[in-house]
C-alpha cells in the first residue's frame, strides 16, 4: 500500500517555496518534469510572464495529446444521507437539511432524462451511508444504467472494499471510480472528519489500489481545494498517482480540481484556492503527467471554466445538481453544494464549439 512520505514531501514544499524565477523557467521548458520540476511549476514565486509560458506549455501537451475532443459527463445524484461529521461538506450527518435516497425507479428516471439530453457518461454520486453503497443494489443500478443506454458508468461513493469493487465490474461491468483523500495532511484530515467511516485515513487512502486490484479500467483522484496548503497537498498526490501507475498499471488515472463552495451548513473558515494558483496547479500536472485525463466540474463559474477547458481539461460536466432527483424535480434544499455553472447542456456544449472544440458524448475506450 501507498505510504506517505512526509520528509519528502515537506523538502519538496521548501524547495518550491524558494524555487528562483529562472528554476521555474527551466522547470517549464524540461522534456520529462521531474518531481522536484514540479515543486517549481507550482512555487508562489511564478512571475506573470511565467506564468503564461507554463499555460502555454500546459495547452500544447494537452492538445498533442487529446486532441480537440473534450468528453461530457453529468453526475446522477441519489443519496444525500451520509454518517460522516466532515465539517466542510453540505451533507454531513450533524447538518440539518431534508434528506432523501432515490427509489429505483426514481434513479431510472433521472437517468432517462439525461440520457436524453445525450449523455453516455454517467457518474452515480451519494453522501456515505451504507444502504447507498451496498455492492448488490448498485449492481441492479449499473446494469439499469447500461441496459438505457450509457455507455461508461462510475461511482463516487463511500470507499468499499476489494470484493465489492470486483463483483461491480464482474456482474455490472462497472468503468470507473472517482474517490479524493481530501487533504493528505493526516493531522488537518482528522480535524475535518471529526466522526464517521471517513475518519478512517488509511481505509481511504487505499481506495484506489483497491478499486485497481478489483480491475476497474478508470480511477479519479484529487483532493478538495481550500482545506490545506494546495502546494503540499499537490505533491503528496504527485506522488501517489506516480506510485499508482507504477504498481497498477493496467488501469488509468485522471485527476479531478474540487474547490470549497458554499453550502448549508458549511463551515466558512475555509480559505479557497484562487483562480490564478487553480489554473497554475492545473497546468503544473500537466507538464508531470502529459498523458493522464483532468476533468473540470460545475464547480467553476461559466466565464472561468471557458477559459481554462482549453489549456489542460479532457473532461467537462454540464448541466448538473447536485440533488437526489433535481434532474426532475428542482429541489435545492437537497444539494450538497451550490453549482456555480449553471448553464444548460447546450449551452456548455456551444460554447465548446465556439472555442474550436468537439464535444463528445462518449467516454474514451
Amino acid at each position: 500500500m501507498f505510504e506517505i512520505d512526509e520528509t519528502l514531501v515537506h523538502g519538496l514544499v521548501e524547495l518550491s517555496q524558494n524555487a528562483s524565477p529562472a528554476e521555474i523557467a527551466r522547470a517549464i521548458n524540461s522534456e520529462h518534469t521531474t518531481l522536484e520540476e514540479f515543486a517549481a511549476l507550482i512555487s508562489p514565486n511564478i512571475t506573470p510572464e511565467l506564468l503564461k509560458k507554463l499555460a502555454q506549455r500546459s495547452y500544447e501537451l494537452t492538445r498533442r495529446r487529446f486532441g480537440r475532443a473534450i468528453s461530457l459527463y453529468v453526475p446522477l445524484y441519489y443519496d444525500n444521507r451520509c454518517v460522516n461529521g466532515c465539517i466542510y461538506c453540505g451533507f454531513n450527518v450533524h447538518n440539518k437539511i431534508p434528506r432523501k435516497k432515490l427509489t429505483f425507479e426514481e434513479i431510472v428516471h433521472e437517468a432517462e432524462f439525461l440520457r436524453s439530453k445525450n449523455f453516455k457518461n454517467l457518474l452515480l454520486v451519494a453522501g456515505e451511508h451504507p444502504e447507498s453503497s451496498d455492492a448488490g443494489f448498485l449492481t441492479d443500478v449499473i446494469k439499469k444504467m447500461h441496459e438505457i443506454g450509457f455507455s461508461c458508468l462510475s461511482i463516487e461513493i463511500a470507499p468499499l472494499a476489494t470484493e465489492d469493487y470486483a463483483k461491480l465490474v464482474s456482474e455490472a461491468h462497472l468503468d470507473g471510480l472517482y474517490v479524493y483523500q481530501e487533504t493528505f495532511n493526516k493531522e488537518l484530515y482528522s480535524m475535518v472528519h471529526p466522526s464517521g467511516r471517513k475518519r478512517d485515513y488509511s481505509w481511504r487512502l487505499g481506495t484506489p489500489e483497491r478499486g485497481a486490484e478489483a480491475g476497474i479500467s478508470k480511477i479519479g483522484v484529487g483532493f478538495l481545494l481550500g482545506l490545506n496548503d494546495f502546494r503540499e497537498d499537490a505533491l503528496y498526490l504527485a506522488c501517489n498517482i506516480g506510485y499508482l501507475q507504477k504498481n497498477y498499471w493496467k488501469s488509468e488515472y485522471s485527476i479531478s480540481y474540487p474547490r470549497i463552495r458554499n453550502a448549508a451548513g458549511v463551515n466558512s473558515a475555509f480559505r479557497n484556492v484562487g483562480d490564478r494558483d487553480f489554473l497554475q496547479l492545473v497546468c503544473a500536472y500537466r507538464l508531470l503527467f502529459p498523458e493522464i485525463a483532468m476533468s473540470v466540474s460545475t464547480r467553476e463559474y461559466p466565464e472561468y471554466r471557458d477559459k481554462i477547458i482549453p489549456l489542460a481539461f479532457t473532461s467537462v460536466s454540464a448541466g448538473s445538481s447536485t440533488a437526489p432527483g433535481g434532474y426532475c424535480n428542482k429541489n435545492k434544499d437537497l444539494e450538497q453544494f451550490e453549482v456555480e455553472d449553471s448553464r444548460s447542456v447546450e449551452e456548455v456544449t456551444e460554447a465548446l464549439r465556439k472555442n474550436g472544440f468537439d464535444p463528445v458524448w462518449k467516454d474514451w475506450e
